[in-house]
């Protein structure tokens, strides 16, 4: 599958805030945003102009889908099964992209960014219930117990990376134990975990069109 491959630095100044897809990085003073908290390019520091409704439900839904690391196609599907389960279509779609095995690998501090949880999944370092598994986009569930395996675990980013997780913190419904290299899904993701400001509703709105 595609991925994109370029600086990740300019898609947090793209989309005017910070996404987080550098780990450490993005905690320290040599974080690009900070010091360039404008739009990539020539005239990216230039007056912009207002933008239209559309433009402001676009730049929702390529935010929410540079913060998870998926493609167009994939974010679509999400939406189409979450407006198809009861509840509000928005908080729906949040939970569905957390519950990403990828996403709550980085989340448990195993991994400092999403794209190095998505390469330890797909290396077979990760279990879910002791169960070897390398699928990035599969859904964990309550009580699922997510587990470094004891060959990986001499990896130095792992080490390093839960050496870290003191400053990121854990969410609520993730509960960690960094001696054991372990986590578990102790409840399903509510709406007011979810660290990084999101306007769902705007992205309910582009695709109800």
């Amino acid at each position: 599958m595609a991925r994109y491959k370029g600086p990740v630095c300019r898609l947090c100044r793209r989309e005017e805030t910070k996404l987080f897809l550098k780990g450490d990085r993005c905690y320290t003073e040599k974080c690009a945003f900070e010091r360039r908290a404008y739009a990539p390019g020539q005239h990216g520091n230039a007056r912009r102009r207002k933008r239209s409704d559309y433009g402001e439900q676009l730049r929702e839904k390529q935010k929410v889908r540079r913060i998870y690391g998926i493609l167009e196609k994939q974010f679509r599907n999400y939406y189409a099964r979450a407006s198809k389960m009861k509840g509000v279509t928005g908080e729906n779609l949040l939970q569905l992209l957390e519950r990403r095995l990828d996403n709550v690998v980085y989340r448990l501090g195993l991994a400092c960014n999403r794209n190095e949880a998505r390469q330890l999944t797909l290396h077979r370092h990760v279990t879910v219930n002791g169960v070897r598994v390398n699928i990035p986009s599969y859904l964990v569930k309550a009580g699922d117990e997510i587990e470094v395996r004891e060959k990986s675990r001499a990896i130095v980013r792992i080490a390093d990376s839960l050496a870290g997780v003191d400053r990121r913190g854990v969410p609520q419904w993730l509960e960690l134990d960094k001696a054991a290299f372990r986590g578990k899904v102790a409840a399903l993701p509510s709406r007011e975990d979810l660290s990084i400001q999101i306007r769902e509703q705007l992205i309910v709105e582009l695709y109800s069109k």
